[in-house]
């Protein structure tokens, strides 16, 4: 089922995979702004239907392990619409900030606070997870929650959200992945490639941003790999837990 293309002649190793396609980077990042500049104002739709309601327990089961509380500071990147920044909040964590190259993503986010009655909620900042707009040692958690797979420069990226980390700061990546267990494999195919473009095009009026969600899972490195760049980038204690067989993997490291 997976193939690869390149677009515009591309040398595969200076390209970045948008789903099966390797493209320049440059265009990458324009490419991944376009798909949630189309889906933003039914993200949270999908996300609901997409995933059965899975989503929020997966949010639930990071909140949980980030415990948060009122001195601290959370930063999430690729944030998009907020879920683990208000989340954040309400469970008592003292600020967040939600850094996002999507501007679209952020205001739906920002609408969806206020209709809930959020008088203060997180901080905005647009901006590249690989280039963020955070001051070094200034926050003392850091999250990216399905959104690693959309980053154009994923090592960049990571030592990035290492050094905005305080000593001894948690960062939390969770993020769809490929090491599904062997017995969910054929019917999580079916349901990635064949029901998620049709409920994308029903709802979302976007076919090709969901196809695009299905390849990119596939392309996305397998745990130990993702943990060994985590390392590589500066963090410690690093850990890796598997959730609904696989589909979901939680990454956990600290700034050492």
């Amino acid at each position: 089922m997976e193939s690869r293309e390149n677009i515009g002649g591309v040398n595969p190793e200076d390209g970045v995979d948008f789903g099966f396609r390797r493209v320049d980077q440059t265009m990458h990042t324009s490419m991944v702004r376009n798909v949630f500049d189309s889906v933003a104002r039914r993200y949270d739709l999908m996300n609901d239907l997409m995933s059965g309601g899975l989503h929020r327990m997966w949010k639930a089961a990071l909140l949980d392990r980030l415990a948060p509380r009122a001195a601290q500071t959370l930063l999430d990147v690729a944030g998009g619409t907020g879920d683990i920044a208000t989340g954040f909040l309400s469970r008592g964590g003292g600020a967040a900030i939600i850094c996002d190259i999507n501007e679209q993503m952020m205001l739906a986010g920002r609408d969806k606070s206020i209709d809930r009655g959020f008088v203060v909620g997180p901080r905005l900042a647009c901006g590249d997870a690989a280039g963020l707009p955070v001051a070094s040692a200034s926050v003392d958690s850091c999250t990216i929650v399905f959104g690693l797979r959309n980053v154009t420069r994923r090592t960049d990226a990571l030592a990035e959200m290492c050094r905005t980390l305080r000593p001894g700061g948690h960062f939390i990546c969770m993020e769809f992945s490929p090491a599904v267990m062997p017995l969910l494999k054929p019917l999580y195919d079916t349901y990635s490639f064949r029901v998620l473009p049709w409920l994308g095009a029903r709802v979302a009026n976007d076919r090709e941003a969901y196809e695009y969600l299905a390849e990119s899972i596939r392309t996305f490195p397998d745990p130990p790999v993702l943990s060994a760049e985590m390392q590589e980038a500066g963090f410690g204690n690093v850990s890796e837990t598997p959730m609904s067989g696989g589909i979901v993997w939680l990454h956990s490291g600290w700034r050492v």
